[in-house]
């Protein structure tokens, strides 16, 4: 097989060996071959060889496995990390998600207080109108998260204190660039007891009421 001439040439491998994985069907722990054999399937230098494996290996693509029967092997599904029912899929270091996401909880009540005591009407419409979009995705668990993340990103834009605005949404930042949503079968119940939770918070912040805002989001973290 002929390799294309854009890109560099151990990209341009990179590419043919996880093209290969998706044309032959390999699953987490399959071979895919040898060094040897990508040397002959593609007439690639044994320096392109070899930086190719290294950046598969970076992309947590494939393993090497050394010895008689060893070679490349289609590496393990990304880990996943809990976030309440939710599970992401974390493409790169999981104890660092789950970090930013335990600090980020513990920041949930502040962030709440600040928004109850300067949130604005329009701010408050902006919260209202993300309240109702969860509404309507309620049987759409993937767009239910992204409307949650953006809904908590714009009650921290609300804060006047940059240092706590900026490191909060920093964390979701982090958090959503690492990480997918992994579908889970629809949980009714659990979507809707989650939207309970935000509409209440939100009606605390639009109210004023700094005790009960900092009281939901304390409910808030970690939830079952």
């Amino acid at each position: 097989m002929a390799l294309p001439v854009h890109r560099s040439r151990a990209e341009d491998l990179v590419a043919y060996v996880e093209e290969a994985i998706e044309q032959r069907g390999l699953r987490p722990g399959d071979h895919i071959g040898t060094r040897a054999d990508l040397r002959d399937e593609t007439g690639v230098a044994r320096a392109t060889v070899n930086e190719a494996i290294r950046l598969l290996q970076e992309r947590q693509r494939i393993v090497l496995r050394p010895g008689p029967g060893g070679g490349l092997f289609v590496a393990q599904t990304d880990p996943v990390v809990r976030l309440g029912r939710t599970l992401l899929t974390v493409r790169g270091e999981p104890l660092a998600v789950a970090g930013a996401i335990e600090v980020r909880e513990q920041l949930e009540p502040l962030v709440a207080v600040h928004a109850a005591k300067h949130r604005t009407a329009k701010d408050g419409r902006e919260l209202k109108s993300l309240i109702s979009a969860m509404e309507r995705s309620v049987d759409d668990i993937t767009e239910f998260v992204s409307l949650n993340w953006k809904l908590h990103t714009r009650i921290a834009a609300i804060s006047p204190n940059a240092v706590l605005r900026g490191t909060y949404v920093g964390l979701y930042e982090f958090v959503n660039q690492v990480s997918l949503v992994n579908p889970q079968p629809r949980d009714a119940a659990y979507l809707e007891q989650r939207l309970k939770v935000h509409s209440e918070l939100v009606a605390a912040i639009l109210a004023g009421d700094v005790a009960a805002a900092q009281q939901v989001a304390e409910a808030h973290r970690h939830p079952s």
